[in-house]
């Protein structure tokens, strides 16, 4: 149950990494391209949104599930960053520096998952 997800780092990289990625659709070269606009920015923001329910329910299950959607997002979100720059919308320094905070926040996830799941409440 909730731990406060304020407090949980990964929460505050997903933040971060939403708020950037906002910025970085807000840019006139994406011009609400392929509908990749809005999917990027609700992909992004899904992230911490799902830590943040995941970490607010009343079982550590129940947590573990919203944790695991918060990746799933953010698989999509770095799959739509890839279709972006191969499309020119974005520069390959700067996706490699996003994949790379899409990859650490990944591995903060896996390591709340393997947490919660191993000592439940």
């Amino acid at each position: 149950m909730g731990r406060g997800f304020k407090t949980l780092e990964v929460w505050r990289l997903a933040v971060t990494l939403s708020v950037r990625i906002i910025k970085i659709t807000e840019r006139p070269l994406f011009e609400k391209k392929y509908g990749l606009v809005n999917q990027i920015q609700r992909s992004a923001v899904s992230v911490p949104s799902n830590i943040a329910e995941g970490d607010e329910r009343k079982t550590d299950r129940e947590a573990v599930r919203f944790f695991y959607i918060a990746k799933g997002s953010l698989a999509e979100l770095q799959t739509q960053l890839i279709i972006s720059a191969e499309i020119g919308l974005i520069a390959e320094d700067e996706l490699a520096e996003l994949e790379d905070d899409c990859r650490f926040i990944a591995g903060k996830l896996g390591k709340l998952i393997k947490s919660r799941s191993e000592n439940p409440r």
